[in-house]
């Protein structure tokens, strides 16, 4: 019989969203408590904060939702950054400020985001890694409030938490800015769920389009309404006609792109059922309303069609107004950093793009392997990064320049770059004839997005700042000295000790209670590894059925990281229309070789059933 397992202490440097109290496991006994330990820049951490609404929601007066938050940018250290970030994400529980994964080391968590179930009687009854959990959560929830009213160490009534006071600006952490053929701006508003339509001054409010509250309803601009939209692309003349209607929004929390008329504020689904993606990739061309995606990120017309930052997998598609189809145009979902001939490269959040003004290169920010890549004749380069735990504020030749975490892109008419480097609160350049990195601009509130008027004024979306402004004049000319403070950052995570030769991988997988495996379209599990660097694997890469696999680790090289996806297939046990459930996680595990390491490397899918 497994022991049970005391729910540690909650430990950290302090609490939001709880009215400047400190709370305690011991105090929210008679509860039941899912811990969330999650990171602002994470998009499989910002997918389960929206997983779990419904869940808070139901059970409200059963269940206490904290939030852990577990940093791995220097950034998401900051106490007003994360204050920011749970402001930006409506995160409507309270949240534990854990810098020093204090609590995440107490609670044995592994990755991004993870859950564990604390029951009301103050023991751990389950533990998960990844998203994509919720039905399974709703039934052991269900499973535990029958079992402790039973016993009466069920308390039922409010919880914790307390709602901060309601900000009063025109903007709240906007996204990305477009500008229009009139000279007006057109700025997605995320945090208000709504686009505005600026003057040139980047203030002045001419229009807003969409109610303000979240949801996903087609209209004019009084009843159409979004969920934390994005990226926005204006279509060229001629297709815009064709199609009828002139700007692509990537509606990212609805995971839908929405098309939008200038002349009416009209707005139309053009893209996406509103379900995540939860699949396996192929490279055929589907009905883009039949299609489902996953967190769209930011949008750019390339090639003669419409490329989407698709940061919710890892990948870019591609979408074609005119047939009205989407697919994958690069990147196999995992997350990591390595170039090559399309589609077959690794990515990691892409969350910005820019086409050059020669219409040759596609420009991307991809913000979790803090780099600068693009995307030209069909192959992926970086132009600088280093890959998922190296980054950074360091200018210079590019091979050791640093950014982190960059969200916008903005490619400039002499072939030059400019980069929203988000988590360093800079403007950066990058001159691809000098292969190297300065600064422009500094002291900025979390910028996410960068456009230049046709007047060549370099205009920044300063999203924590809940503004645009505009760079001083000169500024792009005063950038080609280096003033940056040269720090370099890495994200140390424990490795897991390996030995060199064989070693066996076993993710384990427990359907959730009420569900099975499900064999009816072929075999229900899948697992996909890779490494990095590649010789770290002699055997072992490649894709499989089985959640078992054998591998042979190089004895030459020291160390690295192993990419692992998995995904199983299961659906309702007993059900006259049974549902189907997809359950995916993709790991970067840390690795280091050494002659008394493990022979067995084991990974949770899905542990539902633990304790």
């Amino acid at each position: 019989m497994t022991p049970r397992v005391r729910a540690p202490q909650l430990k950290g440097r302090g609490w939001l969203n709880t009215g400047g109290k400190d709370l305690s496991i011991g105090e929210l006994r008679g509860k039941i408590v899912l811990l969330d330990f999650w990171t602002f820049c994470c998009i499989n951490c910002l997918h389960v904060l929206d997983e779990l609404r419904p869940l808070e929601e139901k059970y409200g007066d059963v269940l206490v939702v904290i939030g852990v938050h577990s940093p791995k940018f220097e950034h998401e250290r900051d106490p007003s950054a994360l204050a920011a970030a749970v402001e930006r994400y409506a995160v409507d529980h309270p949240v534990l400020d854990d810098p020093d994964l204090v609590t995440w080391d107490q609670y044995a968590a592994k990755a991004w985001p993870t859950l564990t179930v604390v029951d009301p009687e103050g023991y751990v009854v389950a533990t998960m890694a990844g998203e994509g959990h919720a039905e399974g959560l709703g039934r052991l929830i269900d499973e535990l409030v029958a079992t402790h009213e039973a016993k009466g160490t069920l308390h039922r009534g409010d919880g914790p938490y307390v709602a901060p006071a309601e900000p009063h600006t025109t903007l709240r952490f906007p996204g990305k800015a477009v500008v229009l053929p009139g000279g007006n701006l057109l700025v997605s508003d995320s945090a208000r769920h709504s686009l505005v339509e600026l003057e040139p001054d980047g203030e002045t409010v001419v229009r807003r389009i969409g109610t303000g509250t979240r949801g996903h309803a087609d209209g004019g601009p009084e009843t159409a309404s979004f969920s934390e939209p994005q990226g926005l692309c204006l279509l060229p003349t001629e297709t815009a006609a064709a199609v009828g209607f002139d700007v692509v929004v990537a509606d990212t929390v609805n995971h839908l792109l929405r098309g939008l008329t200038l002349a009416t504020g009209e707005v139309v689904t053009i893209a996406g059922t509103g379900r995540q993606w939860r699949s396996t990739p192929d490279d055929h061309a589907h009905d883009a309303l039949a299609s489902d995606l996953s967190s769209p990120w930011d949008v750019a017309w390339y090639d003669d069609r419409l490329v989407v930052a698709m940061a919710g997998i890892h990948q870019l598609w591609w979408y074609d107004p005119i047939k009205r189809t989407t697919g994958v145009y690069a990147g196999t979902t995992v997350e990591a950093l390595r170039d090559g001939p399309l589609p077959d490269v690794w990515m990691a959040q892409p969350s910005g793009l820019s086409t050059s003004a020669d219409g040759r290169r596609l420009w991307i920010a991809d913000s979790e392997t803090s780099a600068l890549r693009y995307v030209e004749d069909g192959v992926l380069h970086t132009a600088v990064g280093q890959g998922l735990f190296d980054f950074g504020h360091m200018d210079g030749p590019a091979d050791q320049a640093l950014f982190q975490h960059p969200l916008g892109v903005c490619a400039l008419a002499d072939g030059s770059v400019l980069v929203a480097d988000t988590y360093n609160g800079a403007v950066r350049r990058f001159d691809p004839v000098a292969n190297a990195v300065s600064t422009v601009a500094d002291g900025l509130a979390e910028p996410s997005g960068i456009v230049v008027t046709p007047a060549g004024d370099v205009l920044v979306v300063e999203s924590a700042g809940h503004r645009v402004t505009a760079l001083g004049a000169g500024a792009l000319a005063a950038a080609g000295g280096s003033s940056a403070p040269g720090t370099r950052h890495r994200t140390e995570r424990p490795p897991t000790l390996v030995a060199a030769g064989e070693v066996t991988l076993d993710v384990i997988f427990t359907p959730a209670p009420g569900q099975k495996l499900d064999e009816s379209f072929g075999p229900s599990t899948r697992l996909v590894v890779s490494a990095s660097p590649p010789e770290l694997l002699i055997e072992g890469d490649g894709t499989t059925t089985d959640l078992s696999r054998r591998l042979v680790i190089a004895d030459g090289v020291a160390g690295g990281v192993l990419q692992v996806v998995a995904q199983a297939a299961t659906c309702d046990a007993e059900a006259e229309h049974a549902a189907c459930h997809l359950t995916r996680q993709d790991w970067g595990v840390p690795i280091q070789v050494t002659t008394d390491g493990t022979h067995r490397v084991a990974l949770v899918l899905r542990g539902l059933d633990e304790g």
